[in-house]
């Protein structure tokens, strides 16, 4: 551990045991030595703190933290006690107590600069900038040295950029922050880059760009070193900010042609603004002088074909290593000059003869089609196969073989015809095509795909194979026509060839997505799982792709796969908070004050994540459905999860969609891609669905939260059958809910989810039933009996057997020799459980009210046993369907019978098996349920 480098003598000896033991995770040896110690030596704090240690992490977090203020109480000073705490108090998630003891061990020992210095990162870790900005100046008081000065004015900083008024930022917190740093400036005392850094970015926030620009250009500018080019940006950006075009033009004109980054593609965006706008100023030079404090200026059409002439000269005089970089720079200047219908544009070339000349030069490189894919648009639509014509015409592939196809004879070959195939989808070549035309493309790109298998035989396990594209373009054709023609065996063919190709490889992070992909829009959850592990996914891709996983587990019916993947996402979350004020802490130390900012913005986007709230809420609601009232009851259960049922604790204002929904390959051409107003449509769609599930998770916590005292005689508020007065929320939260569900139902044309969440009556069920406990108490006094009967009438005799209904059917129908599967089925079953758990609550909240009722209500619990005997009997006829259902003598046109014997059959394995699997959970959890109905007392 940490602690036990500063294990002074003579304790060293005699703590050395329980740290070894807490290092290796023998937690129970650690306290148990610990208490040894004790017994000789009571007043060694550290052995206390180290068997709280042990004690929390064992779970016993009341005993842990007891012990620990035991010895905090006595404010201790010394380093082993200290260190000790610190880390029990990081483990407890409890840090605002370590600000608490290095305050009073400062108290003790002011002179000691270790002390102030852990207290000024304890403060750092809890965010509280105006006591680390006291605490830095302190400190440096005591041991005057740069870093803790600066420490102080970035904690100023920090004031500044969390302080919610903008005017208080502007005028007081950045202004003394200038004037601390202004006064080491004057004093000559600044000794590092990080210094300089703070000061440009304390005049940044101030906007005071011109001052900005001295500092960088003047002497303190010389200190940034760090970064190559670190003065020439900052003086970019400015130039921007400030719009001084013509420096901005020129330093960008220079900064094209330097030696060591003369590809560098943002200059050339900055020479393009920058010419423009100096064109539309009608800017002209100076009679007299340089054109600019950076050199000459480019202000005209003439004079930007002319340097890119020059430059695409220079790169045609080279052997060998040509720069990229100018021959894309011509092609978006052609662009910039059409947009403003400028004649010059000619001057350039012809767009087709260019980006044919490009593939020449460089279309054996992978890069070739994203370069050449953003320059499409200047083809007409009538050059379109002219253009892939010409272009196949520069591919040397050789003689086409038996099946008519012609294939390349080495990896370059292979790549160029590859850029040619990917083009010809991007200009919508392909779908163009019809059934019998991709049919044909589907055989060619497989027959590609075979035969570049051969140039990968030597490749590692985790190399991709050089071919790899031309499978994926090929189950991207499948899945075309499967959206086209509605025929299941399309996707079967599509997963078969994703299976095949993720043998050869196993790396393929496309492969395994697609897959990942189709096998949720199959209802099979179980083969996901390993899918999305085996992407090994690392940080923040736990925000940005998770949804992949997450957003299907539960309505598939995969609970213990759903549970798993929950925990995993959250234990992200989870330590977010945690390691990111390590970072900030690191970052101070190292003086790196620009990234402080940086992670703190990162943090809020986490804490803010639309799939963060989601993984939240799916799993509480998971928790209660798979154990309230079977392991725990309800009360207890909601308990556990420190449900806020007043407040809501999603931050629905500043929600941050942060998920990667590009994170897949895609070649379509643009009229066929994501867009924004798709994009926002599904986090709208999502974040509907989510407050549908978030409301009914705290409803349910409202209905445990009801309580029903005997009335007090001295009360003015008397009740009848022990109901008291309902909780103000309840009322609130289901006008929410109705309302939400209201505006869900305009959306069921669009999002699939909330769709099939809404036809099988799931959502109205659930809301009516949770209704029940406001109505009883609305109808205290009058008609219950009646209102009673004609609620579980509804329930038991109408609304679940409708939504049973929508259960029936077989997962994957067989209709001649074919299996389609229907994975509504699967889900429209897990609501109707999930109902089913609600109105059991529900039901055992009126039985303890109803008790002049209970007879009745009695009568009402067996038309639902009976309702669940249906449902497990269905169940069960479907595992036993699906086990005698043999997938390999379904019938697969367009495959041999060898294929199908082999991966397409593995797939259809996989969705048989996960079917298999779900109905197993969705049948146990069911006849959970029938049981804790038949023990509810009511």
């Amino acid at each position: 551990m940490a602690a036990r480098g500063h294990v002074q003598d003579p304790n060293d000896r005699r703590l050395r045991p329980i740290y070894d033991y807490l290092d290796n995770g023998n937690n129970k040896m650690a306290i148990q030595q610990a208490d040894k110690l004790l017994k000789k030596h009571k007043d060694l704090h550290c052995a206390k703190v180290l068997k709280a240690i042990g004690l929390q992490r064992t779970g016993k977090q009341d005993e842990a933290f007891t012990l620990a203020q035991e010895v905090a109480i006595l404010e201790p000073t010394d380093d082993n006690s200290l260190q000790a705490l610190t880390i029990l108090y990081r483990e407890m998630h409890r840090p605002e107590l370590v600000t608490k003891l290095y305050e009073a061990a400062v108290r003790k020992v002011p002179t000691s600069e270790e002390y102030h210095s852990h207290l000024f990162m304890a403060y750092a870790r809890v965010g509280e900038y105006k006591k680390m900005q006291q605490a830095g100046m302190a400190l440096y008081k005591i041991v005057p040295k740069n870093p803790y000065y600066f420490w102080s004015v970035m904690s100023l900083v920090m004031q500044a950029i969390s302080a919610q008024d903008e005017k208080l930022s502007q005028t007081m917190f950045l202004p003394l922050a200038e004037r601390m740093v202004e006064k080491m400036v004057k004093e000559e005392k600044i000794e590092a880059e990080a210094e300089v850094q703070l000061y440009f970015m304390i005049l940044e926030r101030l906007g005071k760009y011109v001052e900005a620009l001295e500092v960088v250009q003047g002497p303190l500018g010389e200190k940034l070193t760090s970064e190559l080019q670190s003065r020439e940006n900052k003086c970019m950006m400015l130039y921007r900010r400030l719009e001084r075009w013509a420096e901005c033009n020129a330093l960008s004109c220079k900064l094209e042609i330097v030696p060591f980054d003369p590809d560098d593609w943002q200059f050339y965006i900055l020479y393009f603004d920058s010419l423009f706008h100096l064109i539309d100023q009608s800017w002209a030079p100076p009679q007299e002088g340089a054109h600019s404090a950076e050199g000459e200026v480019h202000a005209s059409t003439a004079q930007a074909i002319s340097f890119m002439k020059d430059r695409i000269a220079t790169e045609e005089a080279k052997e060998s290593k040509h720069l990229r970089g100018p021959y894309l720079a011509r092609l978006e200047l052609i662009r910039r000059l059409r947009v403003r219908s400028c004649p010059e544009a000619q001057q350039l070339g012809e767009p087709l003869e260019l980006m044919f000349q490009f593939f020449v030069k460089f279309g054996d490189k992978p890069c070739c089609i994203t370069d050449l894919k953003i320059f499409l648009d200047l083809l007409t639509p009538d050059q379109h196969v002219q253009f892939i014509n010409r272009l196949m015409e520069a591919v040397p592939l050789c003689a086409p073989g038996e099946d008519g196809v012609a294939l390349p004879g080495d990896t370059r070959a292979l790549q160029r015809h590859l850029c040619v195939t990917q083009l010809s989808r991007s200009l919508g070549q392909q779908h163009a095509l019809n059934t019998e035309g991709k049919l044909g493309l589907i055989k060619e790109l497989k027959a590609h795909y075979q035969h570049g298998l051969q140039f990968g035989k030597s490749c590692l396990k985790t190399e991709l194979q050089f071919s790899d594209m031309y499978c994926l373009m090929a189950a991207h054709v499948y899945v075309d026509l499967w959206l086209e023609t509605g025929e299941s065996n399309m996707l079967w063919q599509c997963l078969g060839l994703l299976e095949e190709g993720l043998s050869h490889s196993s790396s393929n992070a496309q492969f395994k997505l697609l897959l990942l992909l189709l096998y949720c829009r199959l209802g099979a959850f179980e083969p996901v799982v390993d899918l999305y592990s085996s992407l090994d996914a690392k940080h923040v891709q736990h925000d940005t792709i998770g949804y992949l996983l997450t957003r299907y587990a539960e309505s598939l019916g995969q609970f213990a796969a759903a549970s798993q993947s929950c925990n995993f996402s959250l234990r992200f979350f989870h330590s977010n908070q945690k390691d990111t004020s390590e970072y900030i802490i690191q970052a101070y130390k190292y003086g790196a004050f620009e990234k402080i900012p940086e992670f703190i913005a990162f943090r809020n986007r986490l804490n803010h994540s639309l799939h963060f709230a989601q993984v939240r809420t799916e799993r509480m609601l998971l928790d209660l459905f798979l154990e309230a009232d079977i392991s725990s009851p309800l009360e207890e259960s909601v308990k556990s999860m420190s449900l806020c049922l007043e407040e809501d604790d999603i931050p629905w204002d500043s929600l941050r969609d942060n998920r990667d929904l590009t994170v897949l390959v895609s070649w379509d051409p643009k009229d066929r891609q994501l867009n924004e107003e798709h994009k926002q449509r599904s986090l709208e769609e999502d974040t509907l669905w989510l407050r549908l599930r978030s409301l009914t998770l705290r409803l349910i916590g409202c209905v445990s939260a009801l309580t029903h005292p005997p009335a007090s005689r001295n009360s003015e508020k008397t009740t009848e059958n022990g109901v008291t007065a309902k909780p103000s929320s309840l009322q609130s939260l289901l006008s929410q809910l109705e309302n939400t569900l209201n505006q869900a139902t305009q959306l069921t044309e669009k999002q699939p989810q909330v769709r099939t969440a809404l036809s099988s009556g799931c959502c109205q069920c659930q809301l009516s039933s949770l209704q029940l406990p406001l109505h009883l108490q609305e109808l205290e006094t009058t008609g219950l009996d009646g209102f009673i009967f004609t609620y579980f009438y509804f329930f038991f005799l109408h609304a679940f057997p409708d939504m049973l209904e929508k259960c029936k059917g077989d997962l994957l129908e067989v209709k001649d020799g074919q299996s389609k599967p229907q994975p509504f089925l699967l889900e429209n079953l897990v609501y109707f459980v999930e109902s089913v758990c609600i109105v059991l609550w529900v039901s055992n909240y009126c039985g303890s009210v109803l008790r002049p009722l209970k007879s009745s209500l009695q009568k009402k619990n067996s038309s639902l046993q009976s309702l669940l005997n249906q449902a497990l009997e269905h169940i069960k006829s479907q595992e036993l369907s699906l086990t005698a259902l043999e997938l390999g003598a379904l019938s697969l046109e367009g495959q041999t019978q060898s294929e199908v014997q082999t991966f397409t059959k593995t797939a259809m394995d996989k969705v048989h098996s996960s079917y298999l699997r779900s109905l197993q959970e969705i049948g146990e959890l069911l006849k959970k349920r029938a049981d804790t109905l038949k023990s509810l007392k009511i």
